[in-house]
This record gives C-alpha cells, sequence and structure tokens, in this order.
C-alpha cells in the first residue's frame, strides 16, 4: 500500500483527533437502502422489454425468476466482499484489493465519467414524468417542466445526503415502506382475481413458436435492469453497524424479499392485462391501475415518483463513498475524501455528483451513456467477482466471516461476461463506445496516480505556502466536464491546461513568470481562501486498515 501522509492541522474537534464516518446504518436501514435502490422504475416499466423479448407469459415468469436467483447470486458474492474488506468503496475497493490500482481506478474514472450522472439522470427524469404526467392528461407534458421536477428533486435528495447520514437512511426507510406499499397495491387486486379464477391469459402460457433464442438474453437483460442496485449496501461499508452480521443477512432478506415481490407483481399484470395490452403499453402500472384499481388509478403515478426518488436517493447516498474512498487511497484529489466536522456527511463528494447530474439533465442527451453505463457496470462487476475467487486462491487464510459457495460465485462470474460478451456482439457500437470512455482513464492514471507514487498528494496543499500542487488534476477535472459536456470546442480546454501548466514547477510552488495573467493570478488567489474555508470546515479522515479500532463490530 501507498505510504500516507499525516496532515499538521488538527482533523478533529480536539487537537489531533481523527474523525471517521459514523456507523448509523442499523438491519432496518441497511435492508431499506437495498431494496429502496432495487426498486426503482424498472418495475414498472421494464415487463413490457421481458415479454417482447422472451415470447410468452409462462417464460417471462421464469426469466424474472431466474434474474431475482442470479442478482441473490451477485449479492451473496458482494457480502463476501464487503464482509473480508470492511471498507466502503463498493467495487472500486473490492478491485483495488483483488486485481490492483489500475482496475480500480479505471471503474471510479468509468463511475463519474458517464455510469453514475447517466442513471442518476435517467432515474430522475422518471420521477419527474411520473409527478407531471398526471397533471397534462390526455396532452404530453412540457419537457421543459418534467426536467425542472426532475432537477428538483435531485437538489431534494443532494441536501439531505448533505445534511445528515442519520435523515438520508431514514428518508430512505421511509420511502421503502412506500415502494413496499405500492408493490402491494398492485399484488392484492391480482392475487384476489387470480383465487376468483381469472386465469385466461395464463392458458398456453408456454408457446415455443413465439420463442427465439437470440432475442432470450435480451429478455434477461431487462429483467436483471429492474433487479439493479443490489450492490449499493457495499458502498456504505464502514458505516454499517456490525458488518459481519449486518450485511448478509440485509442483502439476503432484501433480494428474497423483491425477488418474490417481482414476480408477484408480474403474476398480478398477467392476471389483469393481456400480452398484448402489456406489449402496447409504455407504463405498465399506470395501465395495470387503470384496469383493477379503477378510484386509485390516480395514486399509481404518485407512488412509482415516490419510487424513482427511493432510487434516486439510495444513488446518492452510496454512490459518492466509492469517490469518498477513491481520494482516500490517493485516486483522486483529496479534498473528497474529507467529511463535514459536524456532519460526518462525505460533502465534497456528494456535491461532486450534483452539478454532472444537473447538466446531463439540461442537455438530455442521456440514452446513449445509459447503453455506455450498462455494459461498464457488468464488465466491473463479472471483475470484481472474479477477483473473489483469485483472492480465495491467493490468500486461503485471510479471514472471510461470510463465505459464499464457489459454485455461487464461479456461475454469476460467468453469466456476468456473458451478458459482457453478448452486448459486444449485440450492440457492438455502444459498447465499443463505453470501452472507449473507460479505457480514456488509462493515461490519466500513468500521468497522474501512477506517476507521482505519492498520490495522497496529489490534490494536497502545502501548510507553508498554501499551493496547491500537482496541476494534472486540473487536466482531470477539464476532461471529465468536457466529455459529459460533449463540448467541441477542445481548443478551450487545452488553453486552459496550458494556462495553468505555466504556473506550477514541478516542485510544486508557483513560479513568477511573466506571462501570468490577472485571471490567472485570480484563480490562484481563490484556490487559496476556498482552501482555507474548507480546512476549517472539512478534516481528512483515515484509512479504517491503518485504525483496526474504526473497524470493529
Amino acid at each position: 500500500r501507498w505510504p500516507r501522509e499525516v496532515s499538521e492541522a488538527p482533523m478533529g474537534d480536539k487537537e489531533g483527533e481523527v474523525i471517521h464516518l459514523r456507523r448509523t446504518i442499523g438491519l432496518l436501514p441497511a435492508v431499506s437502502l437495498v431494496i429502496g435502490t432495487v426498486v426503482g422504475s424498472g418495475i414498472f416499466i421494464a415487463p413490457k422489454g421481458v415479454l417482447m423479448n422472451s415470447g410468452s407469459v409462462g417464460l417471462s415468469l421464469v426469466v424474472w425468476a431466474l434474474c431475482g436467483v442470479l442478482s441473490t447470486f451477485g449479492a451473496l458474492c458482494y457480502a463476501e466482499l464487503g464482509t473480508t474488506f470492511k471498507k466502503s468503496g463498493g467495487h472500486y475497493i473490492y478491485l483495488l484489493e483483488t486485481l490492483g490500482p489500475l482496475p480500480a481506478f479505471l471503474r471510479l474514472w468509468a463511475e463519474y465519467l458517464f455510469i453514475r450522472p447517466a442513471v442518476a439522470s435517467y432515474v430522475a427524469l422518471a420521477f419527474g414524468r411520473y409527478v407531471v404526467e398526471p397533471f397534462f392528461i390526455p396532452c404530453a407534458p412540457p419537457p421543459v417542466l418534467i426536467k425542472l421536477v426532475s432537477i428538483l428533486g435531485v437538489t431534494f435528495v443532494v441536501a439531505i445526503n448533505c445534511w445528515s447520514v442519520t435523515v438520508a437512511s431514514r428518508t430512505q426507510v421511509t420511502l421503502t415502506f412506500i415502494k413496499m406499499f405500492a408493490l402491494i397495491l398492485i399484488i392484492v387486486p391480482g392475487i384476489i382475481a387470480l383465487a376468483r379464477g381469472q386465469t385466461e391469459n395464463f392458458q398456453n402460457g408456454f408457446e415455443i413458436d413465439t420463442l427465439t433464442l437470440d432475442k432470450l438474453p435480451l429478455a434477461f437483460y431487462s429483467g436483471l435492469y429492474a433487479y439493479g442496485g443490489w450492490f449499493y449496501l457495499n458502498f456504505v461499508t464502514e458505516e454499517v453497524i456490525n458488518p459481519n452480521r449486518n450485511i448478509p443477512l440485509a442483502i439476503i432478506v432484501s433480494m428474497v424479499t423483491v425477488t418474490v415481490c417481482y414476480v408477484l407483481v408480474n403474476v398480478a399484470y398477467y392476471t389483469m392485462m393481456t400480452a398484448e395490452e402489456l406489449l402496447v403499453s409504455d407504463a405498465v402500472a399506470v395501465t395495470f391501475a387503470s384496469h383493477a384499481l379503477h378510484g386509485l388509478a390516480p395514486v399509481i403515478p404518485v407512488l412509482v415518483a415516490v419510487s424513482c426518488l427511493g432510487a434516486l436517493n439510495g444513488g446518492f447516498f452510496g454512490s459518492p463513498r466509492m469517490l469518498f474512498v477513491g481520494a482516500r487511497e490517493g485516486h483522486w484529489p483529496v479534498i473528497f475524501s474529507m467529511i463535514h466536522v459536524r456532519r460526518r456527511t462525505p460533502l465534497p463528494a456528494v456535491l461532486l455528483l450534483y452539478p454532472l447530474v444537473v447538466v446531463m439533465l439540461v442537455r438530455g442527451e442521456i440514452f446513449q451513456l445509459i447503453s455506455f453505463a450498462s455494459f461498464s457496470r457488468w464488465l466491473f462487476i463479472a471483475l470484481a467477482t472474479m477477483g473473489m475467487v483469485i483472492h480465495r486462491y491467493r490468500f486461503p487464510l485471510h479471514p472471510r466471516p461470510f463465505k459464499v459457495p464457489l459454485a455461487i460465485a464461479v456461475t454469476f462470474t460467468v453469466v456476468c461476461f456473458f451478458i459482457v460478451g453478448l452486448s459486444l456482439y449485440s450492440d457492438p457500437w455502444n459498447t465499443g463506445g463505453s470501452c472507449a470512455l473507460t479505457l480514456s482513464g488509462v493515461p490519466v492514471y500513468y500521468l497522474t496516480v501512477h506517476r507521482s507514487r505519492l498520490p495522497a498528494s496529489w490534490m494536497k496543499v502545502s501548510s507553508e505556502s498554501h499551493t496547491l500542487s500537482f496541476p494534472y488534476n486540473i487536466m482531470s477535472v477539464v476532461l471529465v466536464t468536457d466529455c459529459l459536456l460533449q463540448y467541441p470546442k477542445w481548443q478551450v480546454m487545452f488553453k486552459v491546461i496550458r494556462g495553468c501548466g505555466g504556473l506550477w514547477n514541478s516542485s510544486g510552488s508557483c513560479e513568477s513568470t511573466a506571462f501570468v495573467s490577472p485571471f490567472q493570478t485570480t484563480a490562484i488567489s481563490s484556490c487559496r481562501f476556498c482552501w482555507r474555508w474548507l480546512s476549517r470546515k472539512f478534516r481528512p479522515t483515515e484509512d479504517p486498515g491503518l485504525n483496526p479500532s474504526s473497524c470493529t463490530d
């Protein structure tokens, strides 16, 4: 592991005190985080894609059940990883510990380059659409209003995640109970109708003639999308009370609950709707409500919007912890490894994600990046579980409080690589773009992390001069911003890099050069002022691996 420097500034309320993220997430908040993140808009939209590609009602139910089993396998693998490496960060920290720093950095790079902004923007748009549409029936709502409501939802989620971990987790618990109420509101009428003998739509449920094998993997792809999010608890491992017990238990309870509910919800859909009605519906839950709930039909869009808000909150609760841990490990500017002194929230990491999501919502170019995100996400999940198997053989004596059967780990890893290969075969352009965006982090890694060999001081400020060292972080920020904005005027980026490059020498001190403009001088002064202010509000955290007492159960 790389050496770390200890800041001379006080790290807590008292001189020399080190602060940590508090362990405030018990079993119920942990279960709520998993269920609340998994149950988003997918179960209300994805049934159409599963039925379309599976070809029959019976086979679509089998696909839903198998997707639940497969997602449970993956969640169990991550339960072992979460109890083996008691650090937050999820995929990133597991890749770092098992396969090395480069794959871990690429996962972190892809997460903030396109994965997390695209996924969060997609969920936020679904939230805005379901909030606005009931007020404009039968007309289409204005896209500007949908985006505005989406931005308000994102702002609300960011605010509570910056304010308090406890408030964010309690909000997640509340939203999860509302989601479960929405699922029960769909399941109960369908089961009652089924018990009364309304089984016409299940006759000839397995029609072999309509099955096309080349489309069947796409049915699994749609189903797995609805189960996505089972790994978010691993992003907050350091904040879970008694992780050896609560992480595996929360994952098992959550995934069994979600799988059973998803299958029953689809049974209810097929009981009240024909396959043809489901295939022509863009909002399956709303169509179901018009058939089964009658007077309560207007409630369903509101509940779906709340479900999307819960998934959005879970994403903003977990994903910034990956950036937080990456900065602590030296793979990102050290400012993002800081937490608020009083609130104990990773506020800089949370705030970085906010403008990225808002910009993507405003520009509206989301769906292209969603396809990129799906490929990269499954690729890195496959690498993480493969790394778990490799780590078992390399370090057989390493303590593993929870150990998943090897057959489950191997099966899940093989299926993940199959999904990745299928994406390459069926959609080479989008997967190629995803690979290109991910691999664009390789030169950044070698120009920054690998070159410095002291990554903890990547964006460190000297206590004597208060000058920024290692200016390549500016190049990384500009590259990320321009890629997100898809800004065509690359000349501006190179001018910024060139101007900033002349302000620092290799030792990190500011040179007195003749071409320093008033703008550049103002920028340096602003950086100094901001850093001094941040130093009073935030403190660096210590790696729990360096302080065993912080990882006690």
